[in-house]
């Protein structure tokens, strides 16, 4: 018999499912709702590679099981079409973003439906599109209204490739997420989002969340909790002092020097006392063209100047200190400034070796706080969410600048404020749009005078932080989304994506969910609840896959050859989910395989007889699967397919009744070839309205125990029973038992001690 055809069978059930629209979810439906959702791609050009499907199987996986189980599944996707991404795409191919970001969408859209994953397309959103950036400029309208979002000069990250401002997130360890070029100091004057006021909202938040343990911890750091105080080192014969932060201020008597940051405030304001000042001003301005991961380097290399003509004064001793700049103290963390201890810390013990300072043992040291010296304080290390970037392909900061009336924001009935057509996007240091006439053709909407508009664009990371809620309601003109629609569907109940994104989209997202919780317009305050991660699909040596190495694998070649089907189960079954594995295409042929001889039993449904082995492990399959969906542990489900499937090769003839069981627990990982199949028996409804099939307990418990008998904890005998047998039924067991009910007779039973597949002890 021959094997079955993928390429003549998808397209088929895709078409199938499409016209059914059997996908598409039921806003209010009369049954519970379930959201799953991927953390949707920008468009490259270079499409889909192989890791991509990987998180879109397992949630089509998720979504085909739980319809079946008789959700209302709503599972979205969209396009992250803003952004660096794409914009470095349209800079390299000389096409303008606009254009060759919707001629990838297609193409990506074309990749995707062509593994059969059941998204809802009616739902299809696109970040780049003014239907939905006027939302975007809403949010950011609707944070300044808040307070919660200024415009401030500061030390920003700059890179010099991708030619903008990057947020602290985005230049972890002084490298730019996106091309990895070192990062660059500026002062500029740039957009922020207040994001350290939900420190502590986003930091409770993840203990009623289920996320990896990794990512929590992550964010944890991120935001940097630490409880300590803050002490004032009044400056010898001046009214100014200096505020300290540190979370050992029982250490203070063994403070030997100050240390503040090359930018602090100390410097200017006593400018006129420090008699070395030429010197600190050639040091302060070396430090400020220096990344904050240069500057927190190597410990046994500081930097630093002393302050000559000025003295700090200890508050526990009145001792006199000396003060130094030193670029290992960040401006952006605490107070800018530091209490040095040499004795036990070890940066400052090389410092203090360095500069030949004292390293004094911190002795009768005592709660200052009692004394009034110090007072309790939290800091955090999180800092606000630097939005504006100087490129073009964004949506435009909805804010007007007037000569007479200063800022104003764009009233909400003039958004959006279109992206304009009439400039080169070629990056060039300060955003295109300044270039733009009819961008800048404006009236400021206070006092209707000629004004100008905000020329830079805003970071894709505000787009991406609100996207989860515009699928509940995406072609409401009228807001962002109904209030009633993303209290049905929403929080997300599962989501899955990289980890990479840890401190920038998925927080991003927390804390606009957590600004529209306080405001009222949702009734939630954390947007996901479920969070699990894909592991990355390395190329066959274990390298990453890159177009410079040559060594990427197109999905779109693995389904023309093997099929879309044969592509899923592979994935899933390559490894754990959360684990990075390298591809092996003979691990393909392999599955092909496997699909292939499912093929073939199928065709053996000659028998209404129903062979008692098979169904005992039919029914172990099916409590095997469920469980393995549930904890997302796809590729031991799989194998337990491959194991009921070897033994059903074994039967010249298979009842009906086994194989539409198996085939609908198969349905989630190769949808085409079970809805096939399932036609094949006659059936007229799509096999994804069927009833996701239970297990007989009954069955399952077929293995037998020998339980040990215990009176007042001695052993008394044992019973054989079932593997899994409950507390009552063993109960009942034993006193049946005419060896062990004697013990029993007459007795009264004050307790029994029951431990599962082990004893039962009978307190009397």
């Amino acid at each position: 018999m021959a094997d079955y055809e993928p390429s003549q069978i998808e397209p088929k059930w895709q078409k199938f499912w499409q016209e059914k629209g059997l996908n598409k979810a039921e806003d209010f439906a009369n049954k519970p709702k379930f959201y799953c959702l991927d953390m949707f791609p920008y468009p490259s050009g270079a499409g889909l590679h192989v890791g991509h499907p990987k998180g879109y199987t397992a949630t089509d996986i998720i979504s085909r099981y739980k319809m079946m189980q008789g959700f209302n599944v709503l599972h979205p996707m969209g396009w992250d079409a803003f952004g660096l991404p794409a914009e470095n795409y349209a800079v390299k191919t000389k096409v303008h973003p606009d254009k060759s970001t919707h001629q990838n969408i297609e193409h990506f859209k074309e990749q995707i439906k062509s593994l059969g994953f059941s998204y809802d397309w009616s739902r299809e959103i696109d970040t780049s599109s003014p239907e939905y950036y006027k939302w975007t400029q809403w949010f950011f309208l609707f944070l300044y209204k808040n307070g919660l979002a200024y415009k401030a000069k500061a030390p920003v990250n700059w890179c010099p490739k991708c030619q903008t401002v990057l947020a602290n997130e985005q230049a972890q360890n002084g490298q730019c997420e996106r091309c990895e070029s070192e990062v660059e100091q500026k002062n500029l004057e740039q957009w922020f989002f207040k994001i350290t006021d939900f420190c502590e909202e986003l930091l409770l938040g993840l203990d009623k969340i289920d996320w990896p343990e990794p990512t929590k911890i992550m964010q944890k750091n991120w935001i940097g909790k630490s409880e300590g105080y803050e002490i004032d080192f009044t400056i010898k014969n001046q009214e100014q002092k200096i505020e300290v932060f540190t979370t050992r201020i029982d250490t203070i008597f063994g403070c030997a020097y100050l240390v503040v940051a090359p930018e602090h405030s100390a410097i200017s304001s006593l400018k006129l006392q420090i008699s070395n000042i030429k010197e600190v001003e050639e040091y302060v301005a070396k430090a400020k063209k220096k990344s904050d991961r240069d500057r927190q380097a190597d410990i046994k290399d500081k930097t630093g100047v002393k302050l000559e003509g000025i003295m700090a004064i200890n508050p526990a001793n009145n001792q006199e200190i000396p003060i130094f700049a030193a670029d290992y103290v960040l401006a952006s963390y605490g107070t800018g400034a530091i209490m040095a201890v040499p004795a036990q810390d070890e940066r400052d013990y090389e410092f203090a070796k360095k500069f030949n300072l004292p390293i004094v043992e911190a002795a009768n040291s005592w709660e200052m706080a009692e004394k009034g010296i110090a007072k309790k304080k939290i800091n955090y290390k999180l800092r606000d969410w630097l939005v504006s970037r100087q490129r073009y392909w964004g949506a435009p900061i909805p804010i007007i600048y007037c000569a007479k009336c200063g800022q104003q924001p764009v009233p909400e009935k003039d958004l959006p404020v279109l992206l304009p057509t009439d400039v080169d996007f070629m990056p060039t240091g300060e955003s295109p749009l300044t270039k733009s006439k009819e961008f800048h053709n404006v009236r400021c909407p206070v006092c209707g005078a000629k004004a100008m508009r905000e020329n830079d664009t805003m970071d894709t990371f505000v787009c991406s932080s609100w996207y989860f809620l515009r699928y509940t309601d995406p072609k409401n003109n009228q807001e962002f989304a109904a209030k009633k629609l993303m209290d049905y569907w929403c929080p997300v109940d599962c989501y899955v994506g990289g980890a990479e994104h840890t401190v920038l989209h998925l927080l991003y997202a927390r804390f606009f969910t957590k600004a529209l919780y306080k405001a009222g317009l949702i009734s939630f305050d954390e947007p996901f609840l479920k969070l699990r991660h894909q592991g990355l699909i390395l190329a066959a040596g274990g390298e990453k896959m890159s177009k410079s190495k040559g060594n990427v694998i197109n999905p779109d070649e693995v389904v023309k050859q093997y099929g879309a089907d044969s592509l899923r189960v592979y994935e899933m079954f390559m490894g754990p989910f959360d684990q990075a594995i390298s591809w092996d295409t003979q691990g393909v042929k392999g599955v092909k395989k496997f699909l292939d001889r499912i093929f073939r039993v199928a065709q053996n449904i000659k028998s209404e007889v129903v062979q008692e082995s098979l169904k005992k492990l039919l029914h172990k399959t099916i409590k095997k699967i469920t469980d393995d969906i549930e904890a997302m542990k796809f590729n031991t489900a799989i194998s337990s397919l491959m194991i009921l499937n070897n033994e059903m090769e074994k039967e010249k003839e298979i009842a009906r009744e086994i194989m539409e069981k198996f085939l609908m627990i198969l349905s989630p990982f190769a949808p085409h070839l079970a809805e096939e199949l399932w036609q094949g028996l006659d059936k007229k409804e799509s096999i994804f309205l069927e009833k996701w099939p239970e297990y007989d307990i009954n069955l399952i418990n077929d293995e037998k125990i020998n339980l040990i008998i215990q009176i007042n904890g001695k052993a008394r005998g044992s019973i054989e029973a079932v593997r899994g047998i409950g507390e009552q039924e063993a109960v009942g067991l034993t006193k049946k038992d005419q060896k062990i009910a004697k013990w029993l007779e007459n007795k009264e039973i004050k307790k029994i001690i029951f431990v599962q597949n082990k004893l039962i002890n009978f307190v009397i």
